[in-house]
């Protein structure tokens, strides 16, 4: 009575398995993705492991079930270190996100059956460590998914405390292959026929692309196409279809594999459901074909419709919602001449370039399935002196951050094979996207933006999108803007000068010091007594830039001429010594200033209540 069609964005046990396929089916509810059957396969790696090793290559592998493990029946480590050797794998067998994972690289049997107790979700904990561990710290760890499998869990509304309780049975281990990771989406045509998209390099930071690597940004970078000659990326996308059609998938699938040292293609996990953020595989790949993920998501739905319909699985709805969208499919792409163009800018050159290329992306995506506006994304690069615009298909927007799409805007190339690829995919692109402008960036002046829109969306962070710079050409350029207008945007864009306003009109706000350069290098002495007059702690921070980039609390004056030498420095590279004193992480952002603010420490003070608040 609710909902036409289910769209399952389902992980994992009850999502991927069948399960709720089957219910939905049951209640005659049209849904997403594959059917019951093929989802049961893709989401059980012992029988995906059984049936490719029939038809394709895979990595040798051996089973473990739970009750053999906990009984000692054999030797398992024995076995796999004569069948299987090391470095191997062990996995869960029924569960997704690689959760649970162990890459195990040498033959240490303590190091191999904790390995196997993790994949069961089984810890065993030393009375003498549990006495002397922080225990709220280790039990907050052990609960986390990121970690663990997530206690406590609720299982068929029954709630699980007991990793033992779990549904956990059986742990796969394979032989470990190196070599370039990929993941392909698969998708059918109109007449059913499956397209591999270009497939997709994973190149981690670690060995494993584990949990956090999947889902935490800046842990993992994603090249498309893999980097590969065209004809060894024609082999991987026959391969991914030929899996697909095997195992009867419906309507789309991601299928993760190997390209090893030796050029041969292991296929070993496909998937029924795919991550669906802005920066994973899914929309990555299709953009690459000209979609955006409103688009992409329609093809998905409509495809399913379809699919639903040709297996008799809620026939009537199916046929009925069917016809109902490709009436609001032509209603919408008849109305694209009368929306309101509008310029979505992001990216900059401050510390914030990438939440900003994040909200911008955001916007844009909400925006393209708009009626009345029609979104065109802008990336703005360069330096206080001179900003560089560029017009983003959307095969670059969908790049992992703002300095990937700086590079491709900057070096574009296309590998040949993505020209066939498109080619292929014609019949899907005319349907979903019959106005793609293009797939390459175009470099564009301020004074075209007019030309291009009739109004503008800000979503740059910091400079040059929240100090009026950009407000002050947009109204040179008499194009409407979202936001504050220049007077209060170069105010507020600075925290020292913010501060300053609030005080002299009563509000509250912490004492503090603009920290100059020029101060600092003339007497450092001087102001350092000044501060001490204060008391610590301190927060330090840059007074215009966001993010919480270079926000640092300080407890010491040697706290604070670590923090002003680092600011201060002539080179991007940093002193390892200074980051280390301050616990600064190489890679973390910390702009080069010629001053900073630092503010004295808010705590609670005796307050009886005491809230960090945004509003």
């Amino acid at each position: 009575e609710l909902i036409d069609i289910a769209f399952l964005a389902l992980h994992g046990t009850g999502g991927e398995d069948g399960s709720i396929q089957g219910l939905l089916e049951w209640l005659s509810i049209p849904y997403t993705g594959s059917s019951i059957l093929p989802s049961a396969i893709g989401m059980n790696k012992g029988v995906q492991k059984v049936f490719q090793s029939a038809a394709f290559d895979v990595p040798a592998f051996t089973r473990i079930r739970k009750e053999n493990w906990l009984s000692q029946t054999k030797d398992y480590f024995d076995e796999v270190r004569q069948n299987l050797g090391f470095p191997c794998v062990v996995k869960p067998a029924n569960q997704g996100s690689s959760i649970g994972v162990t890459v195990l690289k040498n033959e240490d049997r303590l190091a191999f059956e904790k390995a196997i107790d993790l994949a069961f979700f089984k810890v065993e904990l030393e009375k003498s460590t549990w006495e002397s561990i922080d225990k709220i710290q280790y039990v907050r760890q052990i609960a986390d998914i990121r970690d663990g499998l997530g206690m406590p869990l609720l299982i068929n509304d029954e709630l699980i405390f007991h990793p033992d309780d779990a549904l956990e049975k059986q742990v796969l281990i394979e032989s470990f292959i190196k070599g370039k990771e990929f993941s392909c989406i698969v998708i059918q045509n109109d007449e059913g026929k499956p397209i591999a998209l270009p497939p997709t390099e994973i190149v981690k930071g670690k060995e494993l692309f584990d949990y956090r690597s999947k889902y935490l940004p800046g842990l993992s970078r994603k090249i498309t196409p893999i980097e590969l000659p065209d004809e060894e990326i024609s082999k991987i996308r026959k391969a991914c279809e030929q899996l697909y059609s095997y195992f009867c998938f419906d309507v789309y699938a991601r299928i993760d594999g190997f390209y090893d040292e030796n050029g041969k293609i292991i296929l070993n996990d496909p998937n029924t459901t795919s991550g669906m953020m802005p920066s994973s595989f899914f929309f990555h790949q299709a953009a690459e074909i000209g979609l955006n993920p409103s688009q992409f998501l329609t093809f998905i739905l409509r495809n399913s419709l379809r699919a639903r319909a040709l297996q008799g699985i809620a026939a009537l709805n199916s046929h009925a919602l069917l016809s109902q969208l490709d009436h609001q499919l032509d209603e919408f792409q008849s109305e694209d001449d009368t929306r309101t163009t509008v310029a979505v800018i992001m990216g900059g050159y401050s510390t914030e370039r990438h939440i900003s290329v994040e909200s911008g992306r955001n916007i844009y995506e909400k925006l393209s399935s708009s009626s009345k506006y029609r979104p065109i994304p802008v990336f703005l690069t360069g330096n206080n002196k001179e900003q560089k615009l560029y017009i983003l298909p959307v095969n670059v927007l969908l790049k992992d951050n703002a300095d990937d799409i700086k590079y491709k805007v900057e070096h574009f190339s296309r590998a040949g094979i993505i020209k066939n690829i498109i080619d292929e995919c014609k019949s899907v692109t005319q349907k979903y996207a019959p106005n793609i402008v293009g797939f390459e960036p175009k470099e564009i002046g301020y004074n075209e933006l007019p030309q291009i829109a009739q109004s503008v969306f800000i979503a740059l962070h910091g400079r040059p999108g929240e100090d009026g710079a950009l407000q002050q050409h947009l109204e040179r350029l008499q194009l409407p803007y979202n936001g504050s207008g220049i007077e209060s945007s170069q105010i507020t864009i600075n925290k020292f000068e913010t501060n300053r306003i609030l005080r002299e009109n009563g509000i509250l706000v912490a004492d503090g010091e603009l920290i100059k350069k020029e101060d600092w290098l003339q007497d450092k002495t001087k102001v350092l007594a000044k501060i001490g007059t204060m008391g610590f702690p301190f927060i330090a921070k840059p007074a215009d830039e966001g993010c919480s980039s270079a926000v640092l609390k300080l407890k010491s004056m040697r706290d604070i001429e670590a923090y002003a030498t680092l600011t201060y420095r002539s080179e991007e590279a940093k002193d390892p010594s200074l980051c280390e004193a301050l616990g600064v992480n190489l890679k973390d952002e910390f702009p080069m200033k010629d001053d900073f603010l630092l503010e004295k420490f808010i705590d609670r003070a005796g307050a009886k209540h005491f809230l960090e608040v945004t509003g």
